[in-house]
């Protein structure tokens, strides 16, 4: 009994000390493109018809309100005016734009430590969205989102692992002009984290502010046009087929300028798109193979993300349904097209309709972002923070997030089956005049990073050692974890003389941090 106890004493030991020593990135169970794809809701006959009325709505129905200068473009790429105003696509312009087009992306960071590589089915994840409010998690509160909220948001996701681009979460609405609004915007996110960045812009007019400020940050033009660590988001499109006069207008400026341009449809099942989710997918489809059109009108070959987001509705009450089963769905339906066109894509996933990070926040966020993972996707969007069905974002919540991701990726993952893995050499050495058990052995110590994700916050303690330490809940541990990240610099911050520079040139709302 005494050696029993013995050996087990000295692998949890031994245990104890392999996990406090902190991984490097390639020791880690899991790693930012990760592939996915083993999830099909889709057949491949289900795909061709998918494609096929994608096809036949571009031909037969067409998009309306393109920009005059978007008409020139796409017209000369063999689109056709209607007497009704709408512009149809042949099937021969739909697919030389499809060979036209980037089938493998990088969107760069801004310290080339976190570049993202889209290609084939690998997955990335990251925030999104406009939210017009803040959760207080621990008061049970919404008030309107400010500034600060957005950079402390690009701050937060600077620090987490598993959030591997931030796209502007959350609208800054402390400013009332937009052209301050979108410079800020852009100083609040980029200040707050190096990893790349998404935004949008109000007016063609703002983007070549935009451009300057960005010029500035990457140290000269050249130096961006190289490296573009900021991408636009580009809702091009007012569902149901209809273009977004303006933000297509932007979208030109962006492409010219070298930004890479998220191609983003977001119709609502059973309002602007159809009820069903096979309509609502052909319709995010033929939205975007337009799409891919006006951008390689403007330069072929520009880099553009397939951003299918298609949104599920409540028949019964309007409400949108961002957490249901539906959404999952149709997110996984649309990562399956994206592979079928061999296209970078994105997609929302991770959203919940609960107003606070609860259980219900849990289950809803967790199975539309393993359904999109497994599915392939390679830009989860809105993947952690989002509530009351994109109204409200939460920073604890975007901390808790990093934690559901992690698992989400170890899913991902899979399992791997090779000589080492079905462990019969381990097995012999256990059972055959061994200790009878795997704890501490050699093969046990050595794959625990490797073989496992070990979350944060979640809490794995028994009820007595819980009790012992105060009964913690996850809002107090992401609360503390909140405060430590903001109560620092971010390790994104411009040196001095750079941001004297960026707030000599442009009005810039928010303040220098004090440490």
């Amino acid at each position: 009994m005494t050696a029993n106890r013995s050996r087990r004493s000295g692998g949890r030991q031994a245990r104890r000390m392999a996990r406090a020593a902190a991984p490097t990135a390639e020791q880690r169970a899991i790693q930012p493109g990760m592939s996915g794809g083993a999830y099909k809701p889709l057949s491949p006959q289900d795909q061709d018809r998918i494609h096929e009325a994608a096809l036949r709505a571009l031909e037969e129905i067409g998009l309306v309100d393109a920009p005059e200068s978007g008409i020139a473009y796409m017209t000369k790429m063999g689109a056709r005016l209607g007497d009704d105003g709408r512009l149809r696509f042949p099937r021969e312009t739909v697919q030389n734009a499809l060979d036209q087009a980037c089938r493998d992306i990088t969107l760069y960071s801004r310290d080339g430590q976190n570049d993202l590589h889209l290609s084939g089915t690998r997955v990335h994840f990251g925030t999104a969205g406009a939210a017009v409010s803040m959760v207080d998690a621990r008061g049970q509160n919404y008030r309107n989102s400010t500034l600060q909220d957005l950079h402390d948001a690009a701050k937060i996701g600077d620090a987490l692992e598993n959030i591997h681009f931030v796209q502007r979460p959350l609208i800054a609405r402390d400013i009332t002009d937009n052209r301050e609004m979108d410079l800020n915007t852009l100083y609040a996110c980029c200040s707050g984290t190096t990893k790349h960045i998404g935004t949008a812009f109000t007016e063609a007019d703002f983007v070549d502010d935009a451009l300057q400020m960005l010029h500035m940050m990457a140290g000269g033009e050249d130096a961006f046009r190289a490296r573009p660590f900021v991408g636009n988001t580009n809702c091009f499109v007012v569902p149901p087929l209809k273009f977004a006069t303006e933000s297509c207008e932007v979208m030109e400026r962006c492409i010219l300028g070298g930004m890479p341009v998220l191609l983003l449809s977001a119709g609502m099942a059973g309002a602007t798109a159809p009820s069903t989710t096979a309509g609502a997918i052909v319709q995010a489809v033929a939205e975007c193979l337009a799409g891919l059109v006006y951008v390689n009108a403007v330069k072929p070959g520009h880099p553009a993300i397939f951003g299918t987001w298609p949104f599920g509705l409540d028949l019964r009450t309007g409400a949108m349904t961002a957490g249901s089963g539906e959404q999952a769905l149709l997110t996984a339906g649309c990562a399956q097209m994206h592979q079928y066109y061999g296209l970078p894509g994105g997609a929302a996933a991770g959203m919940t309709d609960s107003k606070l990070p609860d259980m219900q926040a849990g289950w809803e966020q967790m199975c539309s972002n393993l359904m999109g993972a497994l599915g392939g996707l390679n830009m989860v969007y809105e993947a952690a923070g989002m509530h009351a069905s994109l109204l409200g974002f939460c920073h604890e919540s975007l901390i808790l997030g990093d934690d559901l991701i992690g698992q989400v990726q170890r899913c991902l993952r899979g399992i791997e089956v090779d000589d080492t893995t079905l462990a019969l050499d381990q097995m012999k050495e256990v059972c055959m005049g061994g200790p009878g058990h795997y704890l501490g052995t050699s093969e046990t110590l050595s794959r625990m990073q490797k073989d496992y994700f070990y979350p944060t916050h979640a809490d794995r303690t028994s009820p007595k050692e819980w009790a012992e330490v105060g009964k913690p809940d996850l809002i107090d541990k992401a609360t503390k974890r909140k405060e430590d990240i903001l109560s620092k610099p971010a390790a994104a911050a411009f040196d001095k003389d750079l941001d004297a520079q960026l707030r000599a040139s442009f009005p810039i709302h928010l303040p220098a941090f004090e440490s």
